[in-house]
């Protein structure tokens, strides 16, 4: 009854809901334009996270709810397999971590190739994945609240996809 009753007043509260976005936006921008210069690659995927669980605050901020925890379910199985694929990629270059030393490894390990790109296809958010779910989700709830949103997450998404790409391919 609590739980109920306190998100039914959080919607009447506008101004605390827009806050709840924008800075989930802001911060996802971030958090993104940093993952843009790493080379570190459990670096570059931590940073993923971190505007991932942001873009779950931007659909808190506009009323999506349950698109922000679907998303956050989502996020934790791709990323779970990004980060025991990097594991593996750290652990048959014995202990390298730099992206720039990396390369060939789909002849090395294509067992840890296959998920780790099903991992990225998902948070990139290709169609037909979960992560595509969940943030068409958010995005489609922010462009109702206010365009801009929509925008500005989009933008975000698609850095998010260029580095954990990025990523795979070095």
């Amino acid at each position: 009854y609590m739980t109920v009753r306190s998100s039914a007043l959080f919607l009447h509260a506008p101004i605390a809901m827009d806050a709840v976005a924008v800075i989930g936006l802001v911060t996802a921008f971030f958090a993104a334009s940093i993952g843009l210069v790493q080379n570190d690659i459990k670096k570059v995927f931590a940073y993923s996270t971190l505007s991932q669980l942001r873009h779950l605050r931007l659909g808190f901020g506009v009323g999506a709810f349950s698109a922000g925890i679907f998303h956050v379910m989502t996020h934790a199985f791709f990323k779970a397999l990004l980060f025991l694929g990097a594991g593996s990629v750290i652990h048959a270059l014995s202990g390298e971590q730099d992206l720039r030393n990396m390369g060939g490894l789909l002849k090395k390990i294509p067992i840890t190739a296959a998920p780790l790109f099903c991992a990225g296809v998902a948070i990139a958010g290709l169609p037909f994945t979960s992560g595509a779910a969940s943030k068409d989700l958010i995005l489609e709830a922010a462009y109702t609240h206010a365009p801009w949103m929509y925008w500005v997450g989009t933008i975000t998404a698609g850095m998010t996809a260029f580095y954990v790409f990025r990523a795979l391919f070095l």
